[in-house]
């Protein structure tokens, strides 16, 4: 109920700043921002997982960290040349719950150099990666408890 109000809100804030503050207006508008507010619910429902801002840094540093260490390794790829690539797909069973936990950690997966998100399937996780014999799915592990103490749920 709280997210439905807090969106109404918004979207009569936007409404009232796309009808430059007029008042005439609103009873087209007032069924504008009920529209707006259902579709919002029912394409983008309220998260079941709230986020934990206190864990959000020590996301963020691993992140980066990662980041940047996966854009050396994959540098010194590239400059090695073709022989130095050994793509592969990998399959990395997920723990996260369903919904914006394992969203999040997909993304983040596609993010980092050298590995891209494929699909998403029931609770695996199918990863392309440019050489078979990295630690993606340690890493992959490492990452999922970092956002699961981000969303405060179980890794």
């Amino acid at each position: 109920m709280k997210q439905a109000i807090t969106r109404a809100l918004l979207f009569a804030m936007l409404w009232w700043l796309l009808a430059e503050g007029r008042v005439d207006g609103w009873l087209m508008g007032g069924l504008a921002v009920m529209a707006a507010t259902w579709a919002s619910l029912v394409l983008y429902p309220p998260a079941v997982h709230g986020l934990r801002l206190a864990a959000l840094p020590g996301f963020l540093a691993f992140f980066l960290f990662n980041s940047v260490r996966g854009g050396w390794q994959v540098a010194g790829m590239a400059r090695r040349g073709r022989k130095a690539l050994r793509p592969a797909f990998l399959e990395l069973p997920l723990t996260l719950p369903a919904g914006a936990p394992r969203i999040l950690l997909t993304y983040a997966l596609s993010l980092m150099p050298g590995t891209v998100g494929v699909e998403l399937f029931d609770d695996r996780l199918r990863l392309h990666v440019l050489h078979q014999d990295l630690p993606v799915a340690t890493e992959a592990q490492a990452l999922g408890r970092r956002i699961a103490a981000l969303f405060g749920v179980p890794a």
